[in-house]
Parts: C-alpha cells; structure tokens; sequence
C-alpha cells in the first residue's frame, strides 16, 4: 500500500468519525498516546490481573471502584461494637462520648452474655428434667442389683368417697373405683382398732365382681398361696418362704383342684359317654376322665404303648397318674393293689405317703424306685409309668414329659412333685429356688409368651413363690396394673412381699444377701406409680392408699405417709380439704388427713412438713397458712413481717399480696390477741409494727392525713419534731430488719404530707388563719422536714436510692 492510498483511508476515517455523535473526538498527540499507555500498563501490573478484571466488570455497570475502596478505607469498625479504649485528652466532650459509649457498650456485651446463659441454662434444665423422666421409665422396669437409685417424687390428686369436697371428675375406672372402696373400708377398720379382716379375701370378692375369669384365677391363686402359717414380723419375708414347704404344698393343691374341676367339665360335656355311676369319689371320677380320653381315640389302638394291665377297664398307669394329679394318693394306692403282684415296692411307697403325708419318704424305698427306674423304667414305652415313678421317686428332674404335660399347668404340677428338701446325698434332686431359677431366668417371658399372655406368666410366678417379681411383671399392662397393685397391698399386709433395703432403689432390685433367683419389690415405689395417675381429682382415695405406707421411713427417717401427704399438698394446694381451716376461735376443723390420726401420723407434724418445704422454695405465702395450722405461730408470723416488709409501703389493690396479707394479718390479730401465743416477743412487735404502718399507708394513699400522722405519734418511728430526732433514733437501733426495711418509704410519706399541708397552707384557702398563726404552722412544718431528713442522715442504715436526696430537696422547697 502507497502513502497516497493510506493517506486516503485516514481522510475517510477522519471523516466518518466526525460525522459520528455518539462518541467524543480525541485529540491526543502520539507523546500523549505514549504516556497514557505507559500509565495503563503500570497500573495493570500493580493491582494484578483479578484487580483489573474487577475493574472491567464494575466498570460496565458505572461503578468506579478506586473511590468506593477509598471509601471503605475511611471506614472504621471501632464504632460499631468493639470497646472504646478511653482517650488520654483534655476535650471533656470527647472524653464523656468515649465513656458512654463504652457504658453503652459494656451494657449491652453484659446482657448478650447473661442472654445466653439464661438459654444455656434453660435448655439444660429441660434437657435434665427429659431425661430424669426417661430414667424414672428405665428404673421401674430395671431388674439388677440393688443400689441407691434415685428417688421418684410423686404427683397429686379426690373421689367417690368424698364427691362433696372436690369438684372436678374422678380419675378412677370402675374397677380402680371398686378396689378404693374396699381399701377405704380396711382402713377405717385399722383405724377404729378393730380386727384385721383379710384383704386377699377382700379383694378376691370384688374381683369376681368383675366378670373377668382371668383376674379371679389370680385372686383365687393368692387365696391358695396365702393360706399358709404366717412368719413372724422380725424375719424377712423371703427367707421365710424359701424355707417353708407348705407354698409347694399351696401351689400343688391349687393345681389338683384346677384339674378336678377340669375333669368334671369334661366329664358333664359328654355325660352319656362317660358312663358316670357308683358312689361319687375321686377315683369314679378319674376313672370316667380316663375312659373319655382313651375312647376317642381308635379302639385298635387305644391302649398301644400302655402297659401292666387295666383297672375296671382302663389302663392301669393313666389311672394312677391323673388320681395323683388330682391329689388323691388313696386312689392311686387303690389302683396299683387292684393290679395285681408285681409292684410291691411302688405299693409300699405309696402307703408310707398315705400314713404320713407331707414327710419325707424311707430313703430305702425311694432309692429301690429309683434303681428299677434307672433299669426298667426309663426305657418303658408307657408314658404315664415314666412320669409316675418319676414323682414317686424323684427320678430324672431333667424329663419334661411332653406326652403327658399338655400345659403349663400339668407342666408346673409335675416340677413342684419333683422337689425335694436339701438333703445330704450325692443323688440329683430339684429344689424350691431351682425351680423358681428355671422359671424367672431359664424360661423366661418369652418362653411364655407374656406379652400376650400375661396372666399366665403371672399364675406361673406366683406357684412358684415369686410374688415380687410377678407384681412387677403385671403392673407393666395397664389392665392388671390395678391388680397387681392392689395383690402387693394384700401381701404387704400379711408381712408376706419382701422389700428393699432402701426406698430409692428401682421398682423390682436384687439383693446380693437373697437367695436366687429372688426379687424384691418396692412396694413405695409401685403404690406412688400408680396413685400419680388420680392424685389431683381424689386426693382422698390418694391417702388411703398413702396410708400403707406409714410403717416406712425415707432416707431421713420421716414418715413415709406424711412424705407423701405433704408432697400431695404441695402439688393440689388443697390444704382445707387435706388439713381442715383454722376457725376464728383457734380450733382447726377437721380435714382428709385427721381420719389416720395416731401415735405415728400428726396431722400438724404433716402441715410443718409441707411449710418448710414452702420456705425452702420461697412461697411464704403458703408456708404462712401451714405453719399457722401447725400451731407454729413464731414462725408464721415471722414469714408474715417478711412479706408485709416488702408490700406495706404499697397502695392496697383488690386480690394483691398485700390485701390478702392485711386480711391474714388481721386474723392473727384476732385469734393471738389474749390468747398464748408461742412467739418470742421481738417477732410479735416487729409484726405488731408493721400492721401499725399498714394502716399508716392506707391512710396515706388515701390523703387521710391526719389520721396517718396520729399512728405515727403511737409508734415513734420517726420523728416530728427536733426535739424527737434523737429517741426515734435510738428506737431505730432496736427495729427488727423488717421494719428498718420501711422506714425509707414512711420518711418519704412522711415528707409528703408535710410538703402538701405546707402548699395548703400557703394557698388561698387559709383565711382563718392569721399571718403569725400562719407562719408558726409554716415553721412547725420545716421543722418535722428538718427532722426528717436529719433522721434519713443519722441512722445507721444505708438509704436506699436517691431517698435522702428527695428529702433534703423536698426540703429546700419548704423554705
């Protein structure tokens, strides 16, 4: 390209540009062109490639981004919430700002942190009342050695027995309402001192009222198992059973009878088939049962595998085991001598049983039935012969007999005929606790299927002697949960339910001094459980249950009947319904708790009780009304002048604290005035001071000044005159701490009604008065102000706030 042709092309471009108007021209020498790229390069290789990207893309939006980061430079985050450091100048202004700045700031930093240690705190106390209840679930369903496990407070609830006291509906179902009937009935028996009747016989008949034949085979399994000679008092209930037979004997003939029941039910269901005749006794009865049960089946087979013979027709073994099944070991021996010879030695055991039932068999005979056993019999075919030398002879514990043991009954009645006393030979026998061992541990619940069937896991427990571990399984379900309450209750009073060394320990515990695989039961623990539920609607059902427990102390040797009387009280506030009102004569009437009166239950021990507990929560208005229903009149009506301290100063209000602490007051007044009173003197004058200076007040704040002024010239508080400053003073050094807490308030009412009879007095409306009878008022009135705040500076007490500053300023008023 030629310089004529570039020359040409520039011309054009200069041309086209000025022609443009959307851009400006520039006019730049190449120096100038030079320069600015130099520039340009320099400060793209200053603040970097990413610098430079930034400013292109703020650029295009018209941000200019040097002079906003100049900007931010001036900034200063010194002002916002860090501390102030304070400046070392002679600017007061500065300095102040500084200050309150960082006032400001220390306030705020203070209550951030506060803040969040008051959510801190929260959040733990409710994380730990959760958990407390999740451990209060665990520990009841706990089976483990006994330690000190923490302790479960109840919580409160009245009812049919007194559906007058209490509004608000029962609680109770019917069955609950049903079992508390009968439970107030007792307890007013033991109240009365009349005989004890039985409760297990008591309960047993409400139960049938139920038409439940579960819960009356419970009821008639206790009526068994507690028909025994009672232990003494002094020894422990579960040693006593372990070493008592009659429990084996109970739960056997329970069984028995069960069977002859079942026998007969059968039998009465195919009357013509059993072909019943004769003279009515266990053995037609037997014989009638065995000829059902062979009969069904083929007639070709319906003796297979049975052996020795028959009796009238039926199999000899059968015959003999379902006479002892039945209990009746006469009509087992009648069928073996009915055989014929060939079983001399099982007939001779069988006699000795019969001559003298309940002791133990001639070693002799019983090791020749165990040898033909170990030889012949073991190996037999005949199931029945098996599982009666067995028996007899207490032969190989470990057999479970299926073929014959078709349940848990026949399985359970077979295992208590094996045991045995200890004994001294080397020869294998099962005793009582290996029963129970394999019933509780090896077998189980599941074995049994509980959950499902948990009435007969029950019945299984109980046969075996295992009450404790029994209740505790029932209660877990809430239809048997009212009967294993009520069973525990039955038991405890026969001094038959062992109980724990400690009263914090988990519902069922071990004890490592027991023998196994025994429980003991909390029974404390089982009856507060279940009266939690209706405490609050029938607190007087709550104390007769409550009532059970008055032979137990807690860990600090209380009544365990008042402890949970006053743990009642606290939660449902009914104290007239539990401990009665005080009537103005001094005599509290009757409440709840006066019908268990004794030598070990005082209803007014229970109201000092509830009112420490008050103090120690701070609700001295509560604790005011318990100890005055204890008779403890130092102490009520020291928390009286405590709390009149705080309010007295206060205009009276309808339903506030300190018009229900004037009426209380009053009351006191009333019913102490002439009577012995069992205060110290300085708590009836502190409290006599201070209902002085609740009328002072309510005269006050109702402008009736004159009569306020004439109580204090009774009391002698503070002075109104010079001339009294001194003895107000020296009366001051012997107030109680209540009352010196109100003198800063009655100077200050004082100084008012002098300061509004000194504006009075200089208003228009004084024309009576002439100008020297005016003035000698005017001085009268600054002079009580003098006194008056000379008094606020001489006493030895720390006004507080800006009290004498108010004086001495209402003061200079006046002059």
């Amino acid at each position: 390209m030629d310089f004529s042709a570039l020359l040409q092309q520039a011309q054009k471009l200069t041309h086209e540009t000025q022609v443009s108007d959307d851009l400006p021209r520039v006019e730049r020498t190449l120096p100038q062109v030079l320069q600015a790229t130099q520039e340009l390069h320099s400060r793209v290789s200053q603040t970097g490639a990413q610098d430079m990207q930034a400013h292109i893309l703020l650029g295009h939006k018209g941000i200019d981004l040097p002079k906003i980061s100049q900007k931010l430079e001036t900034l200063s985050s010194r002002k916002t919430f860090e501390p102030l450091d304070p400046i070392s100048t002679t600017d007061i202004q500065s300095f102040l700002r500084n200050e309150k700045e960082n006032a400001i700031l220390s306030v705020i930093e203070e209550v951030h942190k506060n803040s969040f240690q008051a959510a801190q705190n929260a959040k733990w106390e409710h994380t730990m009342n959760d958990w407390k209840l999740e451990k209060v679930k665990l520990m009841n369903a706990l089976i483990g050695p006994s330690q000190n496990w923490i302790d479960i407070r109840k919580g409160p609830e009245q009812t049919i027995l007194n559906e007058s006291t209490f509004g608000g509906r029962s609680s109770l179902n019917n069955q609950e309402m049903a079992y508390a009937r009968e439970v107030y009935e007792y307890n007013k028996l033991i109240n009365e001192g009349a005989m004890r009747p039985s409760l297990v016989q008591r309960f047993a008949q409400v139960a049938d009222g139920f038409n439940d034949s579960k819960v009356s085979d419970i009821w008639e399994i206790m009526k068994y198992m507690t028909n025994v000679t009672p232990s003494p008092r002094t020894q422990d209930p579960l040693r006593a059973r372990c070493t008592q037979t009659q429990f084996i004997e109970q739960a056997k003939r329970y069984l028995e009878n069960r069977y002859k029941l079942f026998m007969q039910t059968v039998i009465a269901e195919h009357l013509r088939d059993a072909q019943r005749g004769g003279i009515p006794s266990i053995l037609n009865l037997v014989g009638s049962f065995v000829g059902l049960k062979f009969a069904n089946q083929n007639q070709n087979s319906s003796f297979i595998g049975l052996q020795d013979g028959h009796v009238d027709g039926k199999p000899l073994w059968p015959m003999v085991y379902y006479c002892l099944r039945c209990g009746d070991i006469a009509s087992a021996l009648k069928c073996m001598q009915m055989a014929g010879p060939g079983h001399d030695d099982f007939i001779a055991v069988l006699e000795e049983k019969c001559r003298n039932p309940g002791q133990k068999i001639n070693p002799k005979l019983e090791l020749q039935i165990r040898m033909q056993y170990k030889r012949q019999i073991r190996n037999a075919i005949d199931p029945y012969k098996r599982v009666v030398y067995c028996i007899i002879g207490c032969c190989d514990i470990q057999e479970q007999h299926p073929e014959v043991a078709k349940s848990s009954d026949d399985f359970l009645w077979i295992q208590l005929s094996l045991i045995r006393p200890e004994s001294d030979d080397n020869s294998e026998h099962l005793t009582y606790s290996g029963l129970q061992a394999v019933i509780l541990e090896q077998y189980g619940e599941r074995h049994f299927n509980a959950t499902e069937q948990p009435h007969l896991y029950y019945q299984v427990l109980a046969l075996t002697g295992q009450f404790e571990a029994g209740i505790e399984f029932l209660s877990r379900f809430d239809k048997f949960r009212a009967h294993a309450v009520h069973i525990a209750l039955a038991l405890s009073e026969l001094h038959m339910i062992g109980g724990p060394r400690n009263l914090q320990e988990p519902l069922l515990s071990v004890d490592i001094e027991d023998p196994q695989p025994m429980r003991r039961l909390n029974i404390a623990r089982l009856i507060m459980l279940y009266v939690k539920k209706f405490e609050i609607t029938d607190p007087a059902e709550a104390l007769q249950y409550f009532f059970f427990l008055r032979n137990l102390r807690d860990s600090d040797g209380r009544n365990l009947f008042l402890v949970c009387v006053s743990d009642l009280a606290i939660e449902c506030r009914d104290f007239d319904l539990l401990f009665g009102k005080m009537q103005r004569d001094g005599i509290r009437s009757r409440g709840l708790i006066d019908q268990f009166e004794s030598s070990q239950i005082d209803a007014k021990m229970a109201c000092e009780m509830i009112a420490e507990e008050f103090v120690r929560k701070g609700m001295f208005e509560d604790a005011i009304r318990l100890f005055d229903l204890a008779g403890i009149h130092e102490q009520a009506l020291r928390y009286t002048s405590i709390l009149l301290s705080q309010v007295v100063h206060q205009a009276n209000k309808p339903g506030s604290l300190r018009e229900r602490l004037q009426r209380m007051a009053l009351e006191f007044t009333e019913r102490y005035a002439g009577a012995e009173k069992n205060c110290d003197p300085p708590t009836w004058s502190t409290f006599t001071l201070l209902k002085e200076l609740m009328i002072f007040f309510d005269q006050y704040h109702c402008k009736n000044y004159q009569p306020a002024l004439e109580v204090l010239e009774r009391t002698k508080l503070v002075p109104l005159k010079m001339q009294d400053l001194e003895a107000c003073v020296h009366n001051f050094k012997r107030l109680g701490g209540e009352v010196c807490k109100v003198i800063p308030d009655l100077l200050l009412a004082t100084m008012d009604i002098a300061y509004c009879k000194y504006k009075a007095l200089r208003g228009k409306d004084v024309a009576k008065f002439d100008d020297a009878g005016r003035e000698q008022q005017l001085n009268y009135l600054r002079e009580q102000a003098k006194a008056l705040t000379n008094m606020a500076a001489t006493v030895p007490y720390r006004m507080p706030g800006d009290t004498n500053n108010r004086l001495v300023q209402t003061e200079i008023l006046m002059h």
